[in-house]
C-alpha cells in the first residue's frame, strides 16, 4: 500500500495517508494533486485516475502543535530496528538506558531499542559499569523528523520535508 503525503495550504507537511484516502479528499474538491507516480492508476470500470504521491488541502488547517506519540513501535522507527548497542536486528526489545529501579522514566531519551542479548548483559546496570556504548544518543523526534523515517518515502516528498524548507 503506498502512502501519500498531505500538505497544507501552505505547502506545509500535515500527515500521511492511504492512497485510497487522498483519492477520495481529491474527488471531494477537498485536496489537490501535486505529484503523482508516474506509470500507476487507480481505476473504475470505466475511469481511469492518476496514482496520488503529494495532495495539497484546499483550505489551511491551523494545528497548533503535533508531536509524536511514544510507543514500542515508534522507538523502534525512531531507531531503525537495530539494537543501539550491537546493530542487530534480530530479537528487538527495548531498554532503559538509565534503570528503572535506579530511578529512570520512561522517556524518549532513555529508551532505545536493544536485542535480548544486549539487553539481559546491561541487565540493571549503568552503561559505564558494564562497558558497553550506545551507537547514537536517542533523541525525541519531531513530526517532520517522524514523516521523513516514513518506510514508504518516496523521492517527490524530499522538498518539503527538507529543513531547509523551515528555517528562516
Amino acid at each position: 500500500m503506498n502512502t501519500v503525503l498531505v500538505l497544507n495550504q501552505d505547502y506545509t507537511p500535515l500527515t500521511v495517508c492511504t492512497a485510497q484516502r487522498a483519492f477520495t479528499l481529491m474527488f471531494l474538491k477537498k485536496a489537490e494533486l501535486i505529484s503523482e507516480i508516474k506509470g500507476k492508476k487507480l481505476r473504475s470500470i470505466s475511469q481511469s485516475f492518476p496514482f496520488p504521491s503529494i495532495i495539497k488541502i484546499q483550505y489551511y488547517i491551523a494545528i497548533p502543535y503535533k508531536g509524536v506519540v511514544m510507543s514500542r513501535h515508534n522507538i523502534f522507527k525512531r531507531d531503525g530496528g537495530k539494537c543501539q548497542y550491537c546493530g542487530t536486528s534480530k530479537e528487538l526489545t527495548i531498554d532503559h538506558i538509565i534503570p528503572r529501579s535506579k530511578g529512570g522514566k520512561s522517556t524518549w531519551t532513555n529508551l532505545v531499542t536493544a536485542c535480548q542479548r544486549c539487553n539481559s548483559r546491561k541487565s540493571d546496570y549503568s552503561l559505564d559499569k558494564v562497558g558497553m556504548r550506545l551507537f547514537k544518543a536517542p533523541i525525541k523526534p519531531s513530526y517532520l523528523t517522524f514523516l521523513r523515517m516514513n518506510d514508504k518515502y518516496s523521492e517527490d516528498w524530499a522538498p518539503y520535508l527538507s529543513p531547509k524548507r523551515f528555517s528562516a
